[in-house]
């Protein structure tokens, strides 16, 4: 995310990028421990820098929430894409869906706490985010089709609207991968 403060076209000072990572590292590990609605305070105390060095960089709960998730959504795709030049097409799409299904089941709160506004921005960020994990799994979905490792009926949203039901339901993020397992066994299967 760039800074607020940079001008465009000016590139960042080593120190505010540092600083700028530092906040989005302490602010996810916070995230996971308390939930979207920790202290800012905390945040920057975490990272080592002041309320103004994290009010510089993420002027609002909503501009920080927005990169964090950003980056979980992002770190998610590159996992996708790294696994497409794995030898087993089947076992990466299942690999990717079991990152998916934990992503769905520990990070549904932080997307809802990211795009909750009055204006449109909830609708353009959740189908960027949307379109990028579609693309990642259905990269992933039909080369396993391809090399005969899954169902050729199954769609990609099939597999993406069981495998987030699955996350959903889940008493817990164990029991999402348990229920993936077991659909597992249906998009291979005949």
């Amino acid at each position: 995310m760039a800074d607020k403060a940079t001008a465009p076209g000016r590139a960042r000072r080593a120190d505010a990028t540092r600083n700028a990572q530092l906040l989005l590292a302490a602010a996810k590990d916070l995230f996971d421990e308390y939930g979207p609605e920790v202290a800012l305070d905390e945040v920057a105390r975490r990272a080592g820098v002041g309320n103004a060095t994290l009010y510089r960089h993420f002027p609002t709960r909503g501009d920080l929430l927005v990169a964090v998730y950003a980056d979980e959504v992002t770190a998610l795709c590159e996992q996708g894409v790294t696994l497409l030049h794995k030898p087993s097409a089947a076992q990466a799409l299942f690999t990717w869906l079991d990152s998916f299904v934990v992503h769905v089941a520990t990070k549904r709160a932080l997307a809802l706490a990211a795009t909750e506004s009055s204006d449109e921005r909830r609708t353009e960020l959740f189908d960027h985010w949307h379109e990028s994990m579609r693309s990642t799994a259905e990269g992933l979905l039909v080369r396993a089709q391809d090399a005969g490792g899954v169902r050729t009926d199954v769609t990609v949203a099939d597999v993406l609207a069981l495998t987030s039901a699955a996350a959903i339901v889940g008493t817990s993020t164990h029991h999402a991968r348990q229920l993936l397992r077991i659909l597992h066994h249906g998009f291979v299967g005949a």
